[in-house]
Parts: C-alpha cells; sequence; structure tokens
C-alpha cells in the first residue's frame, strides 16, 4: 500500500481563490495574471494565429483557382476548410484578448510568424499536397503546444485540443483527396 493509499487527502476547493473570482468583474474571465507562462502562451497563441491566417489565405486561392475534372468538389472542400481556419483564428484571437494579450494580425509579418507555408500552386494535385502539409505542421504544432502548455493553462490547453482535432480531419480528407 503505498502512502497516499495511506492517507487520504481530502478533495477541497480554495474557497480564497473564489473570493477573488468575485472581485475585479470589470476583467472578464478570470486570468491569473501573475501566471509566469502567460506572455509565452500568447506568443505560443499568435503564432498559431498567423498560421490560421496564412492557411485562410491559401486555401482561399485554392478554392478560386482549382481547375480540372475534381476540381469542384475539390475546390468546395477548400472553402470548407478555410472558413474553418478562420473560426480557428477567430477562437484564438479572442482567446489572446483573455489572457490580456493582443492578437498580431500585420500582414507585414504573417508568413514569417507562421509555421505553414503560402504558396499559388496552380496543379489540383499539389494544392492539395501543399494543404496536407500545412494541416500535418499545424497538427505538429498543435501537439507540441499542448505538451508545453500542459496543465499552465487549461481553458488554452482546451481550445488547442478541439482545433488540433479538426486539423486530423482535414488532414485525412486531403489525404482521402490525394488518393483518388
Amino acid at each position: 500500500m503505498t502512502q497516499s493509499a495511506d492517507k487520504k487527502t481530502p478533495l477541497k476547493l480554495d474557497e480564497k481563490a473564489l473570493e477573488r473570482a468575485k472581485r475585479s468583474l470589470d476583467d472578464g474571465a478570470v486570468v491569473d495574471e501573475k501566471s509566469p507562462w502567460r506572455q509565452d502562451i500568447i506568443k505560443l497563441l499568435n503564432d498559431s494565429l498567423a498560421t490560421e491566417l496564412v492557411c485562410i489565405l491559401r486555401y482561399k486561392r485554392h478554392h478560386f483557382t482549382a481547375t480540372g475534372l475534381s476540381s469542384p468538389a475539390v475546390a468546395n472542400e477548400f472553402l470548407v476548410h478555410a472558413n474553418e481556419e478562420q473560426a480557428h483564428a477567430d477562437r484564438i484571437a479572442a482567446r489572446i484578448v483573455q489572457l490580456g494579450g493582443e492578437p498580431d494580425f500585420n500582414p507585414a509579418t504573417l508568413t514569417k510568424r507562421s509555421h505553414a507555408d503560402y504558396n499559388e500552386e496552380l496543379d489540383l494535385h499539389a494544392m492539395i499536397r501543399s494543404n496536407l502539409v500545412a494541416e500535418r505542421v499545424a497538427i505538429e504544432a498543435y501537439t507540441q503546444m499542448i505538451a508545453l502548455i500542459g496543465d499552465k493553462d487549461h481553458t488554452t490547453r482546451r481550445l488547442i485540443e478541439q482545433i488540433l482535432e479538426q486539423e486530423q480531419e482535414h488532414a485525412d480528407e486531403l489525404s482521402d483527396w490525394m488518393h483518388k
């Protein structure tokens, strides 16, 4: 029998923290301003915001320029993905603000901060491939973020986990298109 099994520590809420939550209502959501990781998390989120914005632009370009026999269905899928990436960007930007940061939408630095690349492919297969590569990069980046954030910010971690799930769905769909 382990020591933790010998002595049961009661599960109890922190009453002082609950009292703090009743104050400073103008601050909105309760965010620990003293967290040593807050600025790091905001930077990670701003880089992810840049990635999402670059992905939106790439998907939109591919949506409008896709040609060929399979292009209508694939182009429509590109538009669906662009809209979902826009929703990710919006959620990330909102979380940055909740953390007391400023979302960075500066177009001059988007591609430098983005994990994924923008391209101007015109070949349908190359479009699908570049979008699949970008989704795989996003999956890797979000997976690393989840590990880095861990229990430092539960809300941000859950947000990233939800976005990761959808990015994995995108990659699966694109992979299927690659083999058609």
